[in-house]
């Protein structure tokens, strides 16, 4: 389902999309597009942010909110960081700006929809007294349950599989955004900010460490 209220817009996506082998319902606005998406079942929504009746945002975290795993990716002129991390903390799974490629459009489709087949065994992560159960998508530190955003547990997910290595802006742009790292915004920073506020701040023994000019590290029992 594509949520536009450019008409002009809507028509160039459907038919790019449809191009591309999809079956393409559209929506101009966002009440609508939630009243649809409660009726019928999609595979992903497209939606734009700024919508009448009700914006991309709100409408991204009802669906969410009804089904998590439901895919969502915004489509919108909003570039900032702060746009960005609005529309990922709704719970969005990818977030294009306009203009784009329809290439493009469609590899993020294609990812995200990958990604929302996929079925996960249970699975346990574990670095030190930080716990994460992939399946129940629950957050513990020493017993204390830690509340995170959708992308905040992604994030953490990604470096708790990862313990020990220096990440990289760019690796983690492509591996937890299915994006390229666009050096004129912040996003990760803001991101990493967030995990240090929620699993390290009340702990003495800090786990998300910075390399200067390489990117981010969880460490492991072996990092010095």
């Amino acid at each position: 389902m594509v949520v536009e209220d450019d008409e002009r817009m809507a028509d160039l996506i459907r038919r790019g999309l449809s191009d591309g082998g999809y079956s393409v319902t559209v929506r101009g606005d966002g009440q609508s597009a939630w009243t649809e998406a409660q009726k019928n079942r999609y595979d992903l929504v497209l939606t734009d942010v700024l919508l009448p009746k009700m914006n991309g945002i709100d409408l991204c975290k009802k669906v969410k909110a009804s089904e998590p795993l439901y895919p969502v990716i915004m489509l919108t002129a909003l570039g900032t960081t702060d746009d960005k991390v609005d529309g990922l903390d709704a719970g969005a799974d990818d977030y294009m700006v306009k203009p784009f490629e329809m290439r493009e459009l469609l590899a993020r489709i294609r990812t995200v929809l990958r990604r929302a087949n996929q079925h996960p065994s249970e699975r346990q992560l574990a670095v030190a007294d930080l716990q994460m159960d992939l399946d129940q998508k629950t957050v513990t530190r020493g017993g204390t349950v830690i509340d995170l955003t959708p992308k905040e547990f992604n994030l953490l997910a990604y470096m708790m599989e990862n313990k020990g290595r220096v990440l990289s802006k760019n690796e983690i742009a492509e591996k937890v955004w299915n994006t390229d790292f666009d050096t004129g915004t912040n996003f990760i920073d803001v991101y990493i900010s967030y995990l240090r506020r929620k699993v390290d701040k009340a702990f003495d023994d800090k786990l998300i460490l910075t390399k200067p000019g390489m990117g981010f590290m969880l460490k492991d029992e072996n990092t010095k």
